[in-house]
């Protein structure tokens, strides 16, 4: 039998194709993916989640189908043969773009600080890098990000203004050293904040 070891399979899949994407959102198809962490069969499946084979086992070939599990084996038991099944990936990504066009518009300062502009702008880093990922991977390549994270806290609207002007002029800056014109790798970096969730201490709205 091949490998099947969850550290053999990728840390998560972009499903950037409709089909696919309706067929793991199914709320039985999700159970079974969230029970094939480790091989299974159908009688193993429709056993553990009180469903009768038959039923576990067609929508075993559905997602197969849409390429979201793979046989990983079989193995004989109660005298039957029964084919061993894997979910390809530990966890999966929907592309954001297949509910509706994300991609942010231009905004002024005001917009700067609205929730949806950070939503949209999250939906389009999704959609983009999850695609370059895949290309990547396919090109047996590693697609090169950068990303940046720090716990800060505000205690005051006039802190919260401060640093925004500091971080907006201090990533302009650097900009500057670092063109996107001419032959070079062109990069997007975003920088964004939004309030920690569980919190250590009640938040005070910052308006």
């Amino acid at each position: 039998m091949p490998d099947t070891q969850p550290d053999s399979r990728t840390t998560l899949d972009f499903v950037d194709q409709a089909a696919a994407a309706r067929v793991a959102l199914s709320p039985l198809r999700r159970r079974l993916l969230e029970r094939l962490t480790e091989p299974m069969s159908a009688a193993g499946l429709g056993e553990a989640l009180e469903l009768p084979r038959q039923q576990v086992r067609h929508h075993l070939k559905v997602l197969e189908a849409a390429g979201l599990i793979v046989e990983v084996g079989a193995r004989r038991k109660r005298g039957f043969t029964e084919t061993l099944y894997l979910a390809r990936a530990r966890a999966l990504v929907i592309d954001p773009m297949l509910i509706g066009d994300h991609a942010p518009a231009a905004v002024g300062a005001q917009d700067q600080h609205s929730a949806a502009h950070l939503v949209q702008t999250a939906a389009r880093i999704v959609h983009e890098v999850g695609r370059m990922r895949g290309e990547a991977e396919r090109e047996g390549s590693r697609l090169l990000t950068i990303t940046v994270e720090a716990d800060i806290g505000f205690a005051s609207p006039a802190e919260y203004d401060a640093f925004t002007q500091k971080l907006t002029q201090a990533v302009a800056e650097l900009a500057k050293s670092y063109p996107a014109e001419g032959v070079r790798r062109r990069y997007r970096l975003t920088a964004a904040g939004h309030p920690a969730v569980g919190a250590l201490t009640e938040p005070k709205p910052l308006n």
